[in-house]
């Protein structure tokens, strides 16, 4: 077809020698209509043998060659767009035949297709096929040699360029520059990332470190241009910083004695007592890196370029009006922040908080930890019992904003008044019965029976009985509330004289053998004593040699003391009455013998003063 083309342009060449012509022609040729190849005979004259004949030949045949030599693989040219097809569009660079382009790398995301007819484009000559007649065109590789052009621009001017970050790969990022870049974790940022995923998405603005145009490598640093712009700022900052002004600042770092911010360049540390004039724990519970605060400059070394900030100093101190707004007696609200052994700390404002003491927290209870009226948290009413406003501290009480019981329990439960009521706890030295308004009752081992020796309550009692008892005592300075179980009933030790009269003869059990002589028990609760010395009228040293505990006995009455509780029993006496009794009724009948003899009345005499 090359030969068939160059023969014809030869022929007809020679019709006319006007070398403008053959330009026509040549022109003609260049300009054809897409699709076609058509061709309009110039005549020339080329008859002659002419110099100027031969050099216009051979001008023609340079340009017939140089439009089949302007092309190359790999080249990058502009086209027209003169046709789109179903699988392709055609595009017209100057070839005697058109180009063709995948239609794909027309469409966008959405799979429309962005070109017209008419439209100019770069192309990049993929495949020259001078056989077949056949250019295969591509517009996406025109693109990458437009961008390696520019990256080798970008890099050797130190310009920067735009790109997206598209997603995480191993050791940092893959960034959209119109190629795929590789941006290394540690320049993405001035600092490490916590959250990587945040910067994926994102627009940003690079330098590029290096290229490698053969391995289609590029590594970019966002860190070199932030660092630049740090840098101009920290000077700007540092002109700025003055002590007393207010400056806005970002989050760079948390640590649990406070807070590193970024002024602009310059890092400044709002220490965690700098801010706010109340109660905070850790920082983190109020910043999170990146976050934008406003601060004031206390202090700056500019030798050591530090600089102190502080947040609660944008706000007034709220103890300045703390005497006026809480005065004592003041009802108030809070929020318990914090517990101690000792009691609570109730958040009354910001920068403002009291204690509750335990002792203060309740009338009746006794509070041996805080935890178990309050939690953290909760919101509270107190009456203020005390201020001081030098020292920052206000004191508290829970339970002033309540009644006090004590104060009206004496009226409710009279002296001597019969209260019923459920044991709520037994110890050793007695029960406590619960009566109203969480007030406990005591009734004392003492107070339990009249009659019976109780070692333990819990012999007679049990955790959760109902019993009466009788009010004995209430004493609210001391909050102390008495009560006696055995005071119900009626004392037996009132009327025991009346049942065991002095000279009476009695049977009872042995209770108790002691050294110093027997118990024994006359009736339920009472008992009385045979000491030693009433045992015989023969010594005796040990009682329990002669009695065993349970034997059944039988002494006299010698003597009754109800107040001190105490019987005093003899069993000798019974013996000596015994031997009385036998002696009398001798001396009767001695007498009716011998009522007439001096004798008998001397014998009378001498066995009385014996007896006696």
């Amino acid at each position: 077809m090359r030969g068939f083309l160059k023969n014809y342009m030869i022929e007809n060449a020679k019709m006319d020698t006007n070398f403008e012509g053959s330009k026509n022609y040549y022109s003609s040729f260049r300009n054809r209509q897409p699709g076609k190849i058509s061709f309009q005979p110039i005549h020339t004259d080329l008859d002659g043998d002419s110099p100027e004949q031969g050099q216009n030949m051979a001008d023609l045949m340079n340009l017939y060659e140089e439009s089949f030599k302007r092309f190359a693989e790999g080249e990058v040219v502009n086209g027209r767009v003169i046709s789109i097809e179903k699988d392709f569009v055609l595009v017209d660079v100057g070839y005697k035949s058109e180009g063709q382009i995948n239609i794909e790398e027309f469409k966008d995301d959405s799979g429309k297709i962005n070109v017209q007819i008419g439209n100019e484009v770069e192309v990049m000559i993929e495949v020259w096929d001078e056989e077949e007649e056949r250019v295969i065109l591509s517009k996406e590789k025109a693109e990458k040699v437009k961008v390696w052009e520019t990256i080798k621009t970008i890099h050797d001017e130190d310009k920067t360029i735009e790109g997206v970050v598209t997603s995480r790969v191993k050791g940092g990022f893959s960034v959209d520059i119109g190629l795929q870049a590789f941006l290394p974790g540690s320049q993405a940022d001035l600092r490490p990332i916590r959250n990587m995923d945040e910067l994926v998405g994102k627009t940003y603005t690079f330098k590029i470190l290096k290229y490698n145009r053969k391995r289609s490598n590029i590594v970019l640093s966002r860190r070199a241009i932030l660092e630049k712009q740090r840098e101009l700022t920290r000077t700007e900052t540092l002109s700025a910083i003055q002590e007393g002004r207010v400056m806005e600042g970002i989050v760079k770092n948390i640590t649990e004695y406070g807070v590193f911010a970024d002024l602009g360049g310059v890092d400044g540390l709002l220490h965690i007592t700098d801010i706010s004039w109340g109660r905070v724990k850790h920082p983190n519970e109020l910043f999170s890196v990146g976050d934008r605060i406003k601060v004031k400059i206390l202090s700056y070394d500019f030798e050591k370029e530090r600089v102190s900030l502080g947040m609660k100093q944008l706000t007034p101190d709220p103890w300045t009006i703390a005497p006026e707004k809480y005065k004592v007696g003041t009802r108030v609200k809070g929020k318990v922040v914090s517990l101690t052994d000792y009691g609570a700390f109730v958040e009354l404002e910001e920068g403002i908080e009291g204690l509750i003491h335990v002792s203060e927290m309740s009338w009746t209870k006794k509070v041996r930890h805080p935890s178990k009226m309050v939690s953290l948290g909760d919101m509270v009413e107190a009456i203020v019992l005390d201020i001081k406003p030098e020292t920052r501290r206000i004191s508290l009480g829970m339970k002033q904003t309540v009644p006090n019981p004590w104060d009206v329990i004496a009226e409710k439960y009279p002296k001597d008044s019969i209260i019923e009521g459920r044991i709520k706890n037994i110890t050793d030295f007695g029960l406590f019965i619960g009566i109203d308004n969480d007030i406990d009752g005591l009734v004392h081992i003492s107070d339990i029976s009249w009659t019976k020796r109780v070692k333990h309550p819990s012999e007679l009692f049990k955790k959760g009985d109902v019993v009466q008892a009788k009010v004995l005592d209430i004493d609210k300075t001391n909050e102390r509330f008495s009560l006696g179980i055995k005071q119900t009933q009626p004392d037996p030790w009132k009327t025991v004289a009346d049942r065991y009269r002095v000279g009476v003869e009695i049977t009872g059990t042995v209770t108790n053998i002691t050294d110093f002589g027997v118990f024994v028990e006359l009736e339920e609760g009472i008992e009385g004593l045979v000491h030693v010395s009433e045992i015989s009228n023969e010594k005796v040293s040990k009682p329990s040699d002669s009695f065993k505990v349970s034997d059944r006995i039988t002494a006299k009455v010698m003597n009754i003391n109800s107040d001190e509780r105490r019987i005093g029993l003899s069993i000798k006496r019974l013996d000596v009455d015994d031997e009385q009794n036998i002696l009398d009724d001798y001396v009767s009948k001695m007498t009716e013998a011998t009522t007439t003899s001096a004798l008998g009345e001397k014998l009378k005499e001498n066995i009385q003063e014996s007896t006696e």
